[in-house]
Order: C-alpha cells, then sequence, then structure tokens
C-alpha cells in the first residue's frame, strides 16, 4: 500500500506530525508520496533522506500517485480533499489537527495505533454522497461533500428562489437563501440553521431555506436520485454560490442552477471500533450537563 500525505499549511505542529509519519514509513519500509507544498512547508523538519524528490507529486498528480491519502488538519481539510481525489476513488483517513473534527476523527494521539491498523487491513470505507452543482455562470461544476449554499448577496433585502424537484415545482422561498446539503452536511452549516441529522447512509439531499420569509417553511428531503433546479429571477445585488464554503462564485441574476447526486462519493476511512453514533455524541457532547465545568463535573460524579 502507498500512502500519501497531504494537510492544512496553517496547522501548529503539522512539521514534527509530517516528520514523524516520515520516519515510521521509512523504518517499516512502507512507500509514501507528500504533496508538493506541503513538502515544501516542512523541508527544514524532514531530512531530503527521508523526502528527496520522488515522493514529491503536485496536486493534480496526488489522488492517481497514492491508495489511502492521509488528511492532516480538521474537517475543512477533509472537505477539500473529498473535492481532489473524489472522483479518483482514492479513501481518505482524517488525522484531526483541528477543533470539532466530526469527520477527522482520528487524534494525533491515535495516530500510530491507526495507522498499524490500516497496515493490518483492519478498518472500513464508508462511502459518502457528494452533490454537484451546475448552471450558467459556473465554469465548471462544483462539488462539496457538506453542501451547497445558494445566498443573496450586498443586501439585506430578502431574495425569491423558486425550487423545482426534478419537473415538479416544489415552492418559491422568500428568505436568505437556501442550504443544499448532504447527510454528511447535516451535522454542519444545515444542522446551525435547524435542520434535522441525517446519518450517512441515508440516500438524500436535505433542501434548508435560510431564515425563510414564511415561518411554516420548513426542511425537505428529496431522494438523492432527484435533480434539483432552483431560479433566481431578480435580486438586489448579486446572488452568492458557494461549495463547503470554500469555492465561490458571484453571479448576476437571472440565475438557474441545477443541483444533483455527484457521479461519484467521498470515501473515508474508518476505525473499525468506532461508530457514527459514538462520533455524533462525542462531538456533539450529548448527555454532558455543559452548564458544568470539567471539574464541577468531576466532582459530580
Amino acid at each position: 500500500m502507498r500512502f500519501g500525505i497531504a494537510g492544512n499549511l496553517e496547522k501548529p505542529g503539522l512539521a514534527e506530525i509530517v516528520a514523524k509519519l516520515a520516519r515510521r514509513f521509512a523504518k517499516d519500509r512502507v512507500d509514501f508520496v507528500v504533496h508538493d507544498k506541503l513538502a515544501r512547508v516542512v523541508s527544514r523538519s524532514v531530512p531530503k533522506s527521508l523526502l528527496p524528490s520522488s515522493r514529491v507529486v503536485t496536486e493534480q498528480k496526488l489522488a492517481r500517485s497514492c491508495d489511502l491519502l492521509i488528511s492532516l488538519g480538521g474537517d475543512g481539510t477533509i472537505l477539500r480533499m473529498a473535492r481532489l481525489v473524489g472522483e479518483h476513488g482514492t479513501p481518505i483517513l482524517g488525522i484531526n489537527l483541528g477543533k470539532l473534527g466530526f469527520l477527522a476523527e482520528v487524534s494525533v494521539e491515535e495516530l500510530d495505533d491507526c495507522v498499524d491498523e490500516v497496515l493490518a487491513e483492519r478498518f472500513t470505507i464508508e462511502e459518502r454522497t457528494m452533490i454537484e452543482a451546475a448552471g450558467k455562470g459556473l465554469s465548471s461544476s462544483y462539488y462539496a461533500l457538506n453542501d451547497i449554499v445558494v445566498d443573496k448577496f450586498g443586501s439585506s433585502r430578502v431574495i425569491d428562489i423558486e425550487t423545482y424537484v426534478d419537473h415538479d415545482y416544489l415552492a418559491t422561498f422568500t428568505g436568505d437563501g437556501i442550504i443544499f446539503s448532504t447527510p454528511t452536511g447535516s451535522t454542519a452549516y444545515a444542522l446551525s440553521n435547524g435542520g434535522p441529522i441525517v446519518t450517512p447512509t441515508n440516500q438524500t439531499i436535505i433542501i434548508s431555506p435560510i431564515c425563510p420569509h414564511t415561518l411554516t417553511v420548513r426542511p425537505v428531503l428529496v431522494p438523492d436520485h432527484c435533480s434539483i433546479r432552483v431560479r433566481v429571477a431578480s435580486a438586489p445585488k448579486q446572488v452568492h454560490v458557494t461549495a463547503d464554503g470554500q469555492l465561490e462564485k458571484f453571479l448576476t441574476p437571472p440565475v438557474s442552477l441545477s443541483i444533483r447526486k455527484a457521479p461519484f462519493a467521498a470515501r473515508l476511512v474508518k476505525r473499525q471500533r468506532s461508530s457514527y453514533y459514538d462520533v455524533l455524541r462525542k462531538k456533539l457532547h450529548w448527555g454532558k450537563d455543559v452548564r458544568l465545568g470539567d471539574g464541577a463535573a468531576e466532582n459530580r460524579s
């Protein structure tokens, strides 16, 4: 198995972790490659003997150069890697150097044990639905693991978004915009917008209006084989389209976009001893009295 290593270049301690992995792989004679931008950042911490030019690959070649990609960072890093390697089906192992770590759920302290499990093939791969947005004004499709958002920009006034599911008219939503999310993205922006938590194995796309003008409007779940079309005939200024909060485009009305399931999925490496519900409870602090500090909680127990 050949590993790939990529990460968020702004995370503290990144160089030390890459050096540790490089020494580990060299000792165990495990093949690996490193994203070229990451290699430049850690060049002072990793001896050239461990990281020769033959192990450094460009972003365009990364997915084809490894069997499994180690993503060093947070959830945002995994979202970016999913767009980068998803089309090639490369599994992604997320190592959490961030805060929440809902997708990148393996901690730095667990890294060695997790690598042992991967080398022994004691892991599972979860396929996570991705969605794409296409339409006039987007030079190419926007792919997202979490969500595609269509919202207003540069004005305090609301916009009207006509929404269709396949050939059926759903509604014209008046408000700040709409979040179109995958089950994976149901715990991201859509959750803060009052949407439901949808387990990753569900085959749905969640339509969540943002601050709708009508109080009876609620999120709608549609099968992910449906094609969703939105149209904004006019807006006070521009219409803002984002994918996973990382790619963005500003469009001048009239705007017409289609949102549908992407032709490929993100493949996330999961440890066998951890379930989605374990992560859900831990990351959302279910069952924990958040009014109590750690010390008070210990005294109470």
